[in-house]
């Protein structure tokens, strides 16, 4: 009977997430680690005049100060901690480069997450409770974050919705609440609240003391369906963590640990925001930013080429460097997507070259039950799984002579420990779905690993430089690399 009513009350959710959509197409993206493709972007907007609106928690300029956060690596994604209200409530949420919203969970005890079944018993789950802030508010419909999170085209539409007449809006004397939002993850789906509170941040050293940030803006989301952790939305867009900081003029950067460092407690991925994210990187190599026009807010590079082991290349399409006229193309790099993507033709052709290229045996059984296109059975003499296993390397070639070479590790993976001196290996790519519309393909985040990773937003660029991010961390302080060597 509780699975049967289980099932009804999620069965109500989304038929009222149906009516919702009809009328509030939002951003959409998908965090899975076996299905990980992006369904939709943004809508652009018209110039109509806009109500007063909530005092912005934006920053300005000379306000700015550098901020340094630890990221820790669990296994699908890597962890922001934000500490929010007054007093603070620490909730650890995903940084996410693919899309806008931040959000966390809301009500230790109402929050309730469908088809979250493997995470039921998860320490990262933590809920905020906006009634034990003293600081905690709802935001106004006539805030310019409320007109953004309804992806309305008239500014004047989610205070209409929330119940204020015509001549309040005109005279912009109603401040009613923003009526509830949903919000979409390609396979999942959160609604709650827009809420403002106060954001505790650190400066320029991970262990130093905080600085406020009062008014910020975030979702306190109530109900989900297969989104059991928030999200810390690093876009462009107006609602994101580094638009309402200030930082949309300057940068960030990230270095993010190989999986082998996952719910590692002694060490995190340095995350670097503002001047010291971008300064000082000439020696890196930098390929620009495409220009979506329909999509604007999310981070696009184009790919020229893939070559294995120097030796062989394989032809990439246009598509993954030019955008047709809806603006769908291009390459996506995102944080919030945990393995490569590529265009089925040429996932497919990478498979049929790498097949050629390796004489190990097939591990087909495993193949089967981890969703993976391509294991090996490969020799492992001492035990050691990151030993020189002679596969093929991989180097994507990036727009203005970028080339990449993915480290070892970041291809193929161990998916075991050794057993009789043997480990098997997945290549941890998959291939897009037929959609025809959104990114051609998406540079994932298992293959950033041990790799510096600069936004420069001030000239519109993205740097690589492969780095032992372990060695990193521990330069930064949030680590003892003695622990790791």
């Amino acid at each position: 009977m509780a699975t049967l009513l289980n099932n009804i009350t999620a069965l109500h959710f989304f038929f009222a997430l149906i009516s919702f959509f009809c009328f509030n197409p939002s951003h959409a993206k998908e965090r899975n680690l076996q299905s990980t493709v992006i369904l939709g972007l943004t809508h652009s907007r018209t110039t109509l005049p806009t109500p007063k609106a909530f005092s912005s928690s934006v920053k300005k300029p000379s306000e700015l100060v550098d901020m340094m956060e630890p990221l820790r690596e669990i296994r699908d994604g890597y962890l922001i901690s934000l500490n929010v209200g007054t007093p603070s409530q620490t909730i650890q949420v995903y940084m996410d480069t693919g899309s806008d919203l931040t959000w966390v969970p809301c009500g230790n005890l109402s929050f309730n997450c469908i088809d979250c079944d493997d995470y039921k018993d998860s320490k990262v789950m933590a809920s905020f409770s906006p009634f034990s802030s003293s600081s905690s508010i709802r935001d106004s419909c006539s805030s310019s974050f409320c007109i953004d999170i309804h992806s309305s085209d008239n500014p004047y539409d989610p205070c209409t919705v929330a119940g204020c007449s015509l001549g309040t809006l005109l005279k912009s004397t109603c401040y009613r609440p923003c009526p509830s939002f949903a919000y979409t993850y390609g396979e999942g789906v959160v609604s709650g609240i827009l809420t403002r509170d106060t954001l505790k941040v650190h400066g320029n050293n991970p262990s130093g003391a905080f600085r406020e940030i009062p008014n910020f803006c975030f979702g306190c989301v109530g109900t989900t369906y297969r989104e059991p952790i928030g999200i810390a939305g690093f876009g462009k867009g107006l609602l994101s963590l580094t638009s309402q900081l200030g930082f949309l003029q300057k940068g960030f950067s990230h270095c993010f640990l190989p999986f082998k460092f996952a719910n590692n407690p002694n060490i995190s991925s340095p995350l670097i925001v503002g001047d010291q994210a971008i300064s000082s990187k000439d020696h890196m190599q930098f390929t620009p930013m495409l220009k979506c026009p329909m999509y604007p807010n999310f981070y696009y590079i184009g790919l020229e080429a893939i070559t294995l082991s120097n030796i062989t290349s394989t032809e990439v399409p246009l598509s993954l460097r030019e955008f047709d006229s809806l603006g769908n193309g291009g390459m996506l790099i995102d944080s919030g997507t945990t393995y490569t993507h590529l265009p089925k033709p040429l996932y497919t052709d990478l498979l049929n070259v790498l097949q050629s290229m390796i004489t190990y045996p097939r591990a087909r059984d495993v193949e089967m039950r981890s969703g993976f296109d391509l294991c090996y059975r490969i020799p492992c003499p001492n035990n050691n799984i990151f030993e020189d296993d002679h596969l093929p390397s991989i180097t994507f070639h990036f727009l203005n002579n970028v080339s990449v070479a993915l480290p070892q590790g970041n291809s193929f993976y161990a998916m075991g420990a050794p057993v009789n001196f043997t480990v098997v290996k997945c290549l941890l790519f998959q291939s897009m779905d037929d959609n025809e519309y959104g990114p051609a393909g998406v540079f994932g985040s298992f293959q950033q690993q041990n790799m510096e990773v600069v936004y420069d937003l001030e000239k519109g660029r993205i740097g690589f430089q492969p780095t032992d991010c372990a060695l990193a961390a521990a330069s930064q302080g949030l680590g003892k690399v003695q622990l790791f060597l």
